[in-house]
């Protein structure tokens, strides 16, 4: 880890919101490994409560985090590769909280899920808090709408990935043992593909209202940039998939292969075209 920055009074938060998320991890895994070698599926579940807590007390604190860091630089915290990293994690928590909640078949899946955020988490516990000047541009109201639903894109892209995991985890021999009290792989095919179609419609809601920022901010709508091009390519992939899955059947293994793909496209889009990119948005999301 670098050198600690002392004026980000923020970390304490951040420190405090990744531990219970990094609980959280432990007990569902733990959790899935004792119900899959427990020969009944009577198991107690009140891991799942506690799964739940420690997601909504993570998704606190990180609210914290932010504000904190917020009134610390006097802009909102979107700007660099920390701050983005940051608030990426709050969102993907609140999207997986709600879906957590209101979805309980859904949530063995968090096996997957909690995983994968936890890429996030290593990789902002290796950077320095930096600050970063909030560029004039950045002070326009569709911005907000635009990171808004990039973020609700990716969280509902998080989920059905999690259920894509889920049922190409279990078609291993070795591992079906431990996912084998989970609904059947239809109903997790079902669940995924309503999450991805949600997906779609907030990536096209986020396209949209990017050209619209794009267009205050810079007189044009669109300009074949590095992360316009990426994020098309997503929306392109996302589409398509869809449209395989509805129109020719796919089997239910190679659909998921499909949402798992969807969804490296949308990381790299959003982790990886800001930062080596030199358009005028470089690094926010």
């Amino acid at each position: 880890m670098n050198e600690i920055n002392t004026t980000a009074t923020e970390l304490p938060w951040l420190w405090a919101g990744l531990s219970a998320y990094a609980l959280a991890t432990v007990i569902v895994v733990r959790a899935v490994l004792i119900r899959g070698a427990a020969a009944s599926a009577a198991i107690n579940r009140s891991y799942e409560n506690q799964v739940f807590l420690l997601l909504v007390s993570g998704v606190v604190l990180l609210a914290a985090a932010l504000a904190e860091r917020w009134m610390r630089i006097g802009h909102g915290p979107f700007v660099n590769l920390f701050e983005l990293l940051m608030s990426q994690l709050f969102s993907l928590g609140v999207i997986f909280s709600i879906t957590y909640w209101r979805f309980p078949v859904i949530r063995p899946s968090a096996v997957v899920a909690l995983p994968l955020m936890w890429i996030l988490g290593i990789w902002i516990l290796l950077l320095q808090p930096v600050d970063a000047a909030f560029p004039p541009t950045y002070s326009n109201n569709w911005l907000w709408v635009h990171v808004g639903f990039g973020k609700i894109f990716l969280g509902l892209c998080m989920v059905g990935t999690a259920l894509a995991g889920t049922i190409l985890l279990r078609s291993n021999q070795r591992l079906a043992l431990w996912f084998r009290h989970m609904p059947a792989d239809t109903i997790l095919d079902h669940f995924a593909w309503r999450f991805m179609l949600l997906a779609f419609v907030f990536h096209s809601l986020m396209l949209v209202a990017g050209a619209v920022w794009a267009q205050d901010a810079w007189g044009r709508y669109w300009s074949w940039d590095a992360l316009e091009t990426s994020s098309f390519l997503t929306w392109l992939a996302l589409g398509g998939a869809i449209h395989a899955r509805l129109a020719y059947r796919i089997p239910i293994r190679a659909g998921a292969i499909f949402i798992c793909v969807v969804f490296v496209l949308a990381f790299l889009t959003y982790f990886g075209a800001p930062f080596y990119s030199q358009a005028a948005h470089k690094g926010v999301i």
